[in-house]
C-alpha cells in the first residue's frame, strides 16, 4: 500500500481508448508506453483510481494534449447532436464495465463512498463514472435514470460548449470566467434531479452565471472537480476568489487541475516548468477553502500536464515537492484521498 493513496477527481482515459483504434482499452491492465494512466503505473505511482470521465467529442476534432488550442481568442466547440453523444457515451461506458469484469476484482466501479473507502484500503483500483457534459442526457431527463442506475455518481452539466441546459465557459486566456447565460430552465430541472438521486454536480465548465444558478438551486456542496486559481493564472476556466468562497460555505471542494495552461501564470502550455507553480496553487486553495476542500484532479489523458508530473507513475514527485513545502503527513492524506471521500459522503450520502 502506498503512504498516501492518491483518488484524482479528474481523467480522459477513456476518451484516449474511444478515439484510439490502435489499442483496446484491455491494455489498461498492463503497462502502456503511451498516454497518462494504465493499472501497472498507477501501482508504481501510488494512482488509487479516480473519476473517470465520460466525454463527447467532436465528431470531426480529436482531443490531442500535445496540440492544444490558441487561447487568445475564445475558444467555443460546437454544440453535438444527442444521438451521437448517447452512442459516444454508451461506448465509453460500456468499456468501464468491460474493463472491470476482465480485471478479475484489480478494479472497481465504485457507486458509494463506502465502496470507496473499501477499495483504498485493499488496494483495489476505484473508478468513479462521471459524465463530463450532459449532452447525452435528454430534456426529460430519462437518460439520466438509466445512468444513474449504471453507476453514474458525478455530472459536469456541461464541457465548455453549449447544450440544452447551460452554456459551458468557452476556454480564453486572460478572459474573466464571466462569459455567456446561465443554467436553462431543463439545466435548472437537471440540478434538482441530481440532488435527489445523490449525483455530484461538476462546475469545473461552468461560466459564471452558471456557477451561481447551480449555487442558488442546489443543496449539496459545490464541486469543481478539476480547476485552478483564477488570482494566478487568468484562464476563463479557473475560479475567482468569490467563486473559491462559495465553494467554501457550502463545505464543498475543489481538485487542482494538472493541465499546464490552466497553472502557468502566463497561460502557457509548454510543460518543462518545476512544480512550484502547482504548490502555489495548492497554497493558495488550502488557504481559501481550508485544509478539508482541497484535493488534486489532474486532466490526465485530456491535458499537457508538466514533465515532472508527466504519468501516475510520477506523482511521488508532487508528493516530494509538496512535502519540501512544509505539508506534513495528516495534510497529505487530507490532499491525496481523504478530502474527496470527504465530500462524496456529504454529496452521496453513503
Amino acid at each position: 500500500m502506498p503512504e498516501f493513496p492518491i483518488f484524482d477527481g479528474h481523467n480522459d482515459t477513456l476518451l484516449r481508448f474511444y478515439q484510439n483504434d490502435d489499442v483496446d482499452f484491455s491494455d489498461f491492465l498492463s503497462e502502456m508506453d503511451s498516454g497518462h494512466i494504465d493499472l501497472v503505473r498507477a501501482r508504481r505511482g501510488g494512482f488509487a483510481g479516480g473519476f473517470f470521465a465520460v466525454y463527447v467529442p467532436n465528431p470531426e476534432r480529436r482531443i490531442d494534449p500535445n496540440n492544444m488550442p490558441d487561447l487568445s481568442r475564445p475558444y467555443t466547440p460546437p454544440a453535438v447532436e444527442f444521438v451521437f453523444s448517447q452512442s459516444a457515451a454508451l461506448r465509453q461506458m460500456a468499456d468501464l464495465f468491460r474493463l472491470e469484469a476482465e480485471s478479475e476484482g484489480q478494479i472497481k466501479v465504485v457507486r458509494t463512498a463506502a465502496e470507496l473507502q473499501d477499495c483504498i484500503d485493499k488496494g483495489i483500483f476505484a473508478a468513479l463514472l462521471h459524465f463530463e457534459g450532459a449532452e447525452a442526457i435528454d430534456e426529460d431527463l430519462n437518460a439520466l435514470e438509466v445512468y444513474y442506475q449504471a453507476g453514474l455518481r458525478s455530472l459536469g452539466i456541461v464541457w465548455s460548449r453549449p447544450t440544452i441546459f447551460a452554456h459551458g465557459v468557452p476556454i480564453a486566456y486572460p478572459s474573466s470566467p464571466d462569459i455567456g447565460p446561465g443554467l436553462t430552465d431543463a439545466g435548472k430541472r437537471l440540478v434538482k434531479r441530481c440532488n435527489q438521486l445523490g449525483i455530484m454536480i461538476d462546475l469545473s465548465h461552468m461560466n459564471e452565471k452558471g456557477f451561481w444558478d447551480v449555487a442558488a438551486l442546489s443543496d449539496a456542496p459545490l464541486v469543481a472537480t478539476h480547476s485552478n486559481v483564477h488570482a494566478i493564472c487568468p484562464i476563463s476556466r479557473n475560479l475567482t476568489d468569490k467563486q473559491l468562497d462559495a465553494i467554501k460555505a457550502s463545505d464543498g471542494m475543489v481538485g487542482l487541475n494538472f493541465a499546464t495552461g490552466f497553472l502557468n501564470e502566463d497561460g502557457a502550455w509548454d510543460s518543462d516548468r518545476p512544480l512550484d507553480i502547482m504548490v502555489r496553487h495548492l497554497d493558495y486553495l488550502v488557504e481559501r477553502l481550508g485544509e478539508t476542500r482541497v484535493g488534486l484532479g489532474s486532466d490526465y489523458d485530456g491535458a499537457r500536464v508538466p514533465d515532472a508530473v508527466g504519468d501516475v507513475s510520477k506523482l511521488p514527485n508532487l508528493i516530494a515537492a509538496l512535502r519540501d513545502a512544509g505539508y506534513d503527513k495528516r495534510l497529505l492524506n487530507k490532499l491525496s484521498h481523504q478530502n474527496w471521500l470527504r465530500v462524496l459522503r456529504k454529496t452521496w450520502g453513503a
